[in-house]
């Protein structure tokens, strides 16, 4: 079958059978959406005896099968179920199988349950553990007590709309513990998103160790207090130093953790900007001797890594050299976001520079600066990815952008042929309030309730067909400020990663804001069992 057979016939699918049940039916609540559901007469049972058979031998039999009996046992009381190879499926049994002349889109997966057992296909090992997510979803979501679990017999074909379905978290505004990075990539992983952008160094702290440069932990990851209350009117701190830092080990456990759950983490190291961690822990790295100060308070600051010293690139390259050595991802996260000009103005080697490279101003000079950090990646074999400001003095030459003061600049790049991954702070940033801020915690401030997420489109109407190839996807962004506590993050990010996920993977006509509601309303039983402090807002609505 060709890739526009399968797709006419997919979408025929989803059109005559998805959602047309009827009320004496069992309905299959899955987030996200998948792309087509045939629900038939029947039940199978899942009980101690069910074997699990798979058609191939790799690392990612594991990592399948794992994440199917870790999720039996911790939620159900099972053993974990046999398993063992075989090329054809047996009666009675759990099937995966990998079939990579499968005519299926890439994540892509198929899932026919019945009374000879439950098949799982896909075309690549990423897709068969999309299959075993949507698997869970159908089991009962707190079936501790029972030695059976019921499946709804059922067809699906389900594939993603995009390639990059992320979610951000800042651990330097307040820095989070490993456990819960892992919890975090779980969480993520349930909902098929595939992207953790991990957001490592800022003003505030520097997370991550690097050997060549010890002060960054030693120094920058610590501050001396933090402010009290909202960063546009409080001057009150309590007093009580915070710090944090993940290990080259912790990192390397980190990206093994998410790779097993087929999650890619890319790593954030903010510059030229953000950079007051850096620069208290190296003072020769910025425009003035200093002293520099981690800081205590939110916000932007003049102070930012000098442009005109050559020390500054090397200090780059040799952090990115160790960063490179961590994170296989493809994409390397540099920041470049809101960068006063203001130290390079008065600084006589960025002036120096500016005339030397005969740039026409400061904004030029930050192009300069990331051009630089660019070359650098692509000499190793990977690609630079920064918020949408790396656009302002001309784009680096094979940069993507991630557009987050609106869509504008994800438009822009878009129409220069470059990749974009859309973020706008309008729908996606999830540290702004999503009910009544009276009825909430305090926030940084904004409204982005559930319902505005799942309404957003991240293909702008004004691109051609051809440019909007290059929107690779969507992401949320979680930024800590406000946020002290591993529970408190949840409670910003769950559900609104849920209907995310939904805007990411699922058909763009097929979002039903009150369907997904009843959905989402099953999927919330199972967060209670996860013990994820989700926020009730727009469910007790």
């Amino acid at each position: 079958m060709n890739y526009i057979k399968f797709m006419a016939l997919t979408i025929l699918a989803s059109i005559s059978i998805f959602g047309f049940t009827s009320s004496k039916e069992i309905e299959i609540n899955i987030i996200p959406k998948p792309v087509s559901v045939k629900i038939d007469q029947g039940q199978f049972l899942i009980d101690q005896k069910t074997r699990i058979f798979y058609n191939f031998e790799s690392n990612h039999t594991q990592n399948i099968t794992s994440a199917l009996n870790n999720h039996l046992k911790k939620f159900y009381s099972f053993e974990p179920l046999k398993g063992s190879f075989s090329k054809e499926a047996k009666k009675g049994s759990i099937f995966l199988k990998l079939d990579s002349a499968l005519e299926m889109p890439k994540e892509g997966y198929r899932i026919e349950i019945s009374n000879r057992g439950v098949t799982i296909e896909a075309s690549a090992p990423n897709g068969l553990f999309y299959g075993v997510q949507t698997l869970i979803q159908m089991m009962p979501p707190d079936a501790k007590k029972l030695n059976k679990i019921k499946l709804q017999m059922a067809q699906i074909v389900d594939y993603p709309r995009f390639d990059w379905r992320g979610l951000h978290l800042d651990v330097c505004r307040h820095f989070m513990p490993k456990e819960f990075v892992l919890k975090y990539i779980d969480y993520m992983s349930m909902h098929k998103l595939n992207t953790f952008h991990f957001h490592l160094t800022e003003d505030q702290g520097w997370r991550i160790e690097i050997k060549k440069y010890p002060l960054l932990t030693e120094v920058g990851s610590k501050r001396d207090e933090t402010l009290i209350g909202s960063g546009r009117s409080s001057n009150q701190y309590d007093g009580i130093p915070h710090s944090g830092f993940y290990t080259q080990e912790d990192i390397k456990e980190i990206v093994e953790y998410a790779a097993k759950r087929y999650v890619n983490v890319v790593p954030e190291i903010e510059m030229p900007g953000h950079a007051l961690a850096a620069l208290a822990s190296y003072p020769h790295l910025g425009c003035t001797s200093g002293p520099y100060k981690v800081a205590t308070r939110w916000g932007v600051f003049d102070d930012v890594m000098c442009a005109g010293k050559e020390s500054t690139f090397e200090f780059i390259e040799d952090v990115l050299e160790e960063v490179l050595a961590l994170f296989p991802s493809q994409y390397i996260h540099i920041g470049g976001d809101e960068c006063p000009k203001k130290r390079w103005i008065e600084c006589p080697l960025c002036q120096e520079r500016i005339k030397q490279e005969g740039l026409k101003d400061e904004h030029e000079l930050q192009s300069y600066f990331i051009q630089r950090a660019e070359r650098f990646l692509n000499s190793k074999g990977r690609k630079l990815i920064g918020w949408d400001e790396i656009l302002e003095g001309g784009l680096a030459p094979n940069a993507a952008v991630m557009s987050w003061r609106g869509v504008e600049g994800g438009i822009a790049a878009a129409k220069q042929s470059h990749y974009v991954v859309m973020t706008p702070g309008s729908h996606c940033y999830f540290d702004h309030y999503q009910a009544d801020p009276k009825t909430q915690p305090l926030a940084i401030g904004g409204f982005t309730p559930l319902e505005k997420i799942y309404s957003y489109e991240p293909v702008p109407e004004t691109l051609t067909q051809e440019e909007a190839r290059f929107i690779m996807g969507a992401q949320g962004n979680v930024w800590t400020e406000y946020m002290k506590t591993t529970s408190h993050v949840e409670f910003m990010v769950y559900p609104r990663a849920a209907a995310l996920s939904e805007v990411v993977w699922s058909a763009k006509g097929e979002r039903d804001y009150n369907e997904f509601l009843k959905r989402l309303r099953e999927q919330v039983k199972r967060y209670d069992v996860y013990g994820i402090n989700y926020s009730k807002a727009a469910i007790d609505k």
